[in-house]
């Protein structure tokens, strides 16, 4: 019986030091009312590959906002508003999902599993994005 639990024992001391890999958190902040500048910022311009928790807060007073996450083909790569519209054409990135219509001072939550490569973080609501709500993201191996 004792080299039975010694053996449950030793089981159990393995599975602890096994790390478990959590996922990585960014917090991501935005902010600016109609008519001004308008900001989306991340606490983490670099992460590593894996599964990635967005935590976003909306921290405008009167303005409503999102997150779009997409990801680009290079680092270089333009994204341009439709004109007319004021709002980048969602169907020419690549979108991994996005955190909408977060009121003033909420919050949401986006989970993805992100591949090595760049990435852009905007706000598509109609001329936010033209107003400075965008943010680069690199994700490293």
């Amino acid at each position: 019986m004792f080299r039975y639990k010694s053996i449950f024992v030793a089981l159990g001391v393995l599975c602890l030091a096994t790390p478990t890999l959590a996922a990585t958190t960014i917090k991501v902040t935005e902010d600016g009312e109609g008519g001004g500048p308008m900001t989306l910022t991340v606490d983490q311009p670099t992460v590593k590959a894996g599964d990635v928790v967005f935590m976003v807060h909306n921290d405008a007073m009167t303005e409503e906002h999102e997150m779009v996450l997409v990801k680009l083909k290079a680092s270089n790569q333009q994204v341009s508003v439709a004109e007319g519209k004021h709002r980048v054409d969602e169907k020419q990135l690549k979108s991994l999902g996005e955190v909408s219509d977060l009121k003033p001072g909420a919050d949401g939550t986006l989970k993805a599993k992100l591949a090595p490569g760049s990435y852009l973080l905007l706000c598509n609501i109609k001329g936010h994005f033209e107003a400075g709500m965008h943010a680069a993201l690199t994700v490293v191996k």
